[in-house]
């Protein structure tokens, strides 16, 4: 498998540019991904990025670094991956369907982290092709988070691999914890924390220009937002989620967390305020 190492920051603009660029490529059918891993030999957890990600995110200090954070580290070589050749198909009009996160360790401000993303399987779907990237964090060569990001090529006629296959089941009996706002902002503020400014989260103005009737938030915002009213008061030392993103979220709105929930996690949803329609859908588990 080949190795890309970025031993600097990445800079945003450069990576926003060649996503943009990547535009020129052409939705098609391959076979496999070429086998290559992105990595940032040594990212820093600051303590004061922390804290503002668990603000915008809803997040208490009692909650430590929070489970979804280190999603965020991997953001830059996910970006770095779209605007390369390795990648076959343009940024824009790609879907996060689905997300993946295992915590297998306890994280502190002031770890020093290995990053990495790899390309992994793909998967048919009616709508495209979908492709997965596996996300790995080590702390001195102990591997202390890892996920997977799902996500779908649209118009990608006769995808190769195995069906996608939910692995959420397709009724499960929830009831309404607590209601939360999306406000207009929220995508400009978890923009900045998180990097991922993607002009569909920003503002009215820019998310029509790629098809959406208002500014959307971002699905990692959603998923984070119900698991800090989720998760115990206390910081875990393991914790694995997985949620299937369904209906845009659109700005500013409302929504309602419905659950099943027990000493070891929940069964969850995030619905429009006044439908049954759902968000997203996920389970949780910690220890």
């Amino acid at each position: 498998m080949k190795t890309i190492e970025f031993e600097k920051p990445a800079n945003l603009a450069a990576l926003y540019l060649g996503a943009l660029l990547s535009a020129r490529k052409r939705p098609r059918t391959v076979e496999t991904l070429p086998r290559v891993t992105y990595v940032r030999p040594q990212v820093v957890l600051e303590s004061a990025h922390i804290a503002n990600y668990a603000r915008v995110c809803g997040f208490s200090e009692a909650h430590g670094v929070p489970v979804t954070y280190p999603q965020m580290l991997t953001f830059p070589l996910v970006m770095a991956f779209f605007g390369s050749a390795d990648c076959p198909w343009p940024a824009l009009g790609t879907v996060h369907l689905a997300n993946r996160i295992a915590q297998r360790r306890r994280l502190s401000p002031g770890d020093a982290l290995r990053v990495e993303v790899s390309t992994g399987a793909l998967l048919a779907h009616e709508k495209g092709q979908i492709f997965t990237l596996e996300l790995k964090i080590s702390r001195a060569d102990d591997i202390v988070w890892d996920g997977t990001q799902t996500l779908l090529r649209l118009r990608v006629k006769n995808p190769a691999g195995p069906a996608f296959a939910s692995e959420l089941p397709a009724e499960m009996p929830l009831s309404h914890q607590a209601d939360f706002s999306a406000p207009g902002n929220i995508g400009r503020r978890y923009g900045r924390v998180s990097g991922d400014l993607n002009p569909i989260h920003l503002s009215a103005i820019s998310a029509e220009l790629f098809g959406f009737r208002r500014a959307i938030a971002h699905g990692m915002w959603t998923k984070a937002r119900a698991l800090a009213a989720l998760m115990p008061s206390a910081a875990v030392t393991r914790a694995n989620v997985a949620v299937e993103f369904k209906l845009p979220l659109y700005l500013p709105g409302r929504a309602s967390l419905w659950a099943s929930r027990n000493a070891q996690g929940a069964w969850f949803e995030v619905r429009h305020a006044k439908s049954d329609k759902p968000h997203l859908r996920g389970h949780l588990s910690y220890e």
